[in-house]
Formats: C-alpha cells, structure tokens, sequence
C-alpha cells in the first residue's frame, strides 16, 4: 500500500528507471494523420479513428447542430431525466445496424465492461476471459463476486479444459473480438459452438472491430455471421471507428431491460451529450454509405503488411488496423519511438503492464485518414531504424 509521500515518489522513480514512465502529449489539432502535438507537426499512426470520422464535417455539424438545439449537457442520469431523443434514436439506430432487438448506451466502454460483467454474475457463477482482454473486461471480472477463471490467448483447447472442469450453473465466457494490442481476432464461431455446448453465454467486446470489419462495418461478430443466440452479449465503443464517444451493449428485449434494472454503471452515471448522440446517429449513417472507407483502409493495411514483410521487420500476425512492431524491452520500444519522432512520426511505445515483460511493443495504427505517400514514409523511417526482431 502506498500511502506516504516517500513511497509515491519511489514508484515513479521505479517507474521512471524501468522506462515504464508515462504522460500525456498535448495536442492542439483534430484528430487526424497530421497533427500538431507537443507544439510541432507530426505523422500519427497511433490513433483508433481507423475510418477517419473524428473530424468528418458532417458529423461535427450534426454535433454543433444538435448542441445548438439541445444543449451540451444531458443533465442526469438515463433514469431520471437524462434520457434525451437523440439518446433513444442512437440506440434504436444501434440495434438496428448490429442486428439485435435492442441497444443500451453507456458513457464510456470501460463502464459498458463493468456493468454488464457485474450485472449478469453473482456468486457461485464461473467467468472465463482470454489471458489478453481488455483491463476493463479482467476488472469486471475482478469487481464480481463470481470466480474468474482465465484461458491462454484464443487457445479453444485450453478454455474446453476449463469449462467442462467447472460445476458452476452459470457459465459466462468473455473476450475481445479484435485484441487491442497484439491486432489479432477471437475465434469467434468456436467459442459460440463451445459456450453454448457448455449452457454459458458469449459476451463479445467488439471494440476495435465494430465499424472496421465485416460487410457493412458491424464488426467481427457480423464478419462470422454469428446472431444474438450465438453471441448473447454485444459490447463496441464509439469513440475509434466511430469516431465520436461512449459505448453500448446489444441483445435481445430481456438482456437489455435487466441491465437497464442492474447495471450500477448505467443506473448511477450521467447520460452521454445528447449533441454526441446525434453526432453518432449520423456517423453510423456515413459508415454504410461511406464503403470506400473500409475498402480504402484495408488496402493501405496490406500496403504496409507488404512493406514490413519487405523490410524484415518483426510485426505480429494482424490483418487489422492494428499492427503491432515486437520489440522485446521497454527501453527498446522506447528508444524507437523517440527515434521516430525526431523524423516527425509519432507512433506509441507499448510496455508492461500494457503487455507482458518482455513484449514491449510500437503499436501501428493505420486509418483510412493515411495516404499511400504517408504509409510509404513510416515504411522508409522503419528501415532506418534497423529494427531486428527480438531475441527469445
């Protein structure tokens, strides 16, 4: 427990000694490939605005528009009379598009993960999570009162082994769709199969995949074909390929009245903007219509996965926006980074507790906002810094 002065001084010193420090960069730009961050101009390829919609001016007008009509602030909670027009239209637009009965708005997805998880688990109950799930997912489970049991990254084998080991009534399996730090996706369609052999339910944090995959940017879950029998729960953010804010869950009529009744994060936190609401509505809206979008991202991804492969450079199997660089220590990653900087590239070092010791980490993110001219000058600032994959 660090409750002294001396002891909180010591940690950031540990911290600082480890290259493990972290601070935020002030930026004075949109949300865009070149920004202007810590007072000069940058190429980012760290942001998860994957479709390029944070500065979209149609949504920034339905933004400023709804603001206009409406006001900034929801002023309460969902439940008291926080719950504006635009709140219901979003959501009904929501479970339209993900192909469910209904959606529920949160404020933010690490809310979404918190109150779902505590909300459909007690005592006695069993939750497994993939190793590599989002904090938000493992803090849910650390929150419940059920037991949380926790299987190797996307091993089927491993996570069989554990269900059918458990007694418990009540099974719920948890996991990222797409994995935010490693760029990989779930197996989606086995642990459907397998979870409903075990009488357990899905929850899918689609996080990094909702807008970006799938036929009509639905996500991985629309990608697999899976419906809401095979996939209960539904959880995406709003604010990466959406490009705005918060967060949501999908289901069927029962799972979203019972949330609505017993998600502590819903029932006690202020309601979203109802200017953000409209602004999400309509980026919805540009996603479906917008196809050149998801097409263009994914044939500047290939461009790049080309071009490391080119290079030899150590990048971890990803056909998403995320393409993680291995480097292996933090002072490494560290170092590559501020490299990079000084030739204008901002690109964010990674490091444990991140990912795991050892595993440190240039996390690449490539969006539809990127030209080829641009993908190409990552490529040739790469080269120079002579990146060798890292030693076992």
């Amino acid at each position: 427990m660090r409750n002294n002065p001396e002891q909180l001084r010591a940690y950031l010193q540990s911290q600082q000694e480890q290259h493990l420090y972290r601070k935020p960069r002030l930026n004075e730009s949109a949300q865009q490939p070149l920004m202007q961050i810590d007072g000069r101009q940058v190429l980012a390829f760290c942001s998860n605005d994957y479709l390029g919609l944070a500065n979209h001016p149609g949504i920034v007008g339905a933004l400023q528009c709804s603001a206009e009509k409406y006001g900034v602030g929801s002023g309460a909670a969902h439940l008291v009379n926080g719950h504006h027009i635009e709140h219901q239209r979003l959501e009904e637009a929501l479970a339209e598009f993900t192909g469910r009965q209904r959606a529920l708005l949160f404020s933010t997805g690490y809310m979404a993960n918190l109150g779902v998880i505590n909300a459909l688990t007690e005592k006695g109950d069993v939750i497994f999570q993939d190793r590599l799930n989002h904090a938000s997912l493992i803090d849910g489970g650390r929150l419940s009162d059920a037991t949380m049991w926790r299987y190797r990254h996307n091993d089927i084998a491993d996570l069989s082994r554990r269900m059918a080991k458990s007694e418990a009534e009540n099974k719920l399996v948890v996991t990222d769709g797409v994995f935010s730090m490693d760029g990989d996706c779930a197996p989606l369609t086995e642990l459907a199969t397998l979870t409903q052999q075990h009488q357990g339910w899905l929850m899918v944090d689609d996080a990094h995949g909702f807008g970006v995959l799938g036929k009509h940017g639905a996500g991985l879950v629309e990608q697999e074909g899976l419906n809401s029998d095979q996939v209960p729960v539904l959880m995406a953010t709003l604010g990466k390929a959406i490009g705005t804010a918060g967060a949501f869950v999908a289901g069927n009529d029962d799972l979203i009245e019972y949330l609505i009744q017993s998600a502590r994060t819903y029932i006690f936190t202020t309601a979203m903007p109802p200017a953000v609401a409209a602004a999400t509505h309509y980026s919805l809206k540009v996603i479906q219509e917008e196809t050149w979008r998801r097409e263009q991202l994914q044939s500047l991804i290939q461009r790049f996965k080309q071009g490391a492969a080119q290079l030899g450079l150590p990048i971890m199997p990803s056909d998403t926006p995320i393409q993680p660089l291995l480097v292996g220590g933090s002072d490494q990653a560290m170092r590559y980074s501020l490299q990079l900087l000084e030739q204008g590239i901002l690109v964010t070092a990674i490091r444990p507790p991140t990912v795991p010791d050892g595993e440190a980490r240039l996390r690449i993110t490539i969006t539809a906002g990127h030209s080829e001219v641009q993908i190409d000058q990552l490529l040739n600032a790469l080269e120079s810094l002579q990146i060798s994959k890292p030693i076992e």
